[in-house]
């Protein structure tokens, strides 16, 4: 796992769309992340002996409702297609978790699959006050605690809180 370079956009998006498909910007996570760069140090990429880029990782600033708690969303998570099941993805998981946690964040959240994620301690035990803007499906909502107590009195919408891209036309995606 290496910290993702400027050099690694077109190859991260051509990845983001075989794994993930045209819908993928659609999403309500995306909605977080339009105009913003990902937290500082948090977004990362996997690449295979060649160097070609196989698997990405990004984390976002967030805020659990007006005014509250800072966090970070995760995602999107993305493996090469036809290198799933190799072990890219938990990878991934575990550096930008333990890379989180170093840089002193508190909590992470993720819209995804409570028996992928639960096994790096994701559930949706504590984001039942929280919402995502748009549509999504509250089960998929999950947090991880990295500092106790991080996501206590967490109510409303989650925010987008990330430094903005400057100069890009809305709508565009870094």
């Amino acid at each position: 796992m290496v910290g993702e370079g400027a050099a690694d956009t077109t190859a991260r998006e051509a990845l983001l769309d075989r794994a993930m498909g045209p819908k993928r910007k659609k999403k309500s996570s995306e909605k977080l992340r339009r105009g913003r760069r990902p937290s500082e140090g948090l977004a990362f990429v996997a690449r295979d002996a060649s160097g070609v880029v196989v698997g990405t990782v990004r984390l976002w600033d967030v805020r659990l409702g007006e005014g509250g708690p800072a966090a970070l969303l995760l995602g999107p998570l993305a493996v090469e297609p036809g290198l799933k099941s190799g072990g890219i993805g938990s990878a991934l998981m575990r550096h930008a978790i333990a890379e989180a946690a170093r840089l002193g964040h508190g909590a992470i959240l993720l819209v995804g699959d409570a028996p992928y994620y639960g096994r790096f301690g994701f559930s949706a035990d504590r984001t039942g006050a929280l919402a995502m803007p748009g549509p999504y499906e509250r089960h998929r909502l999950l947090a991880l605690e990295l500092k106790d107590g991080a996501l206590d009195g967490a109510k409303g919408t989650i925010e987008a809180a990330g430094r903005k891209i400057k100069g890009q036309a809305p709508g565009l995606v870094a």
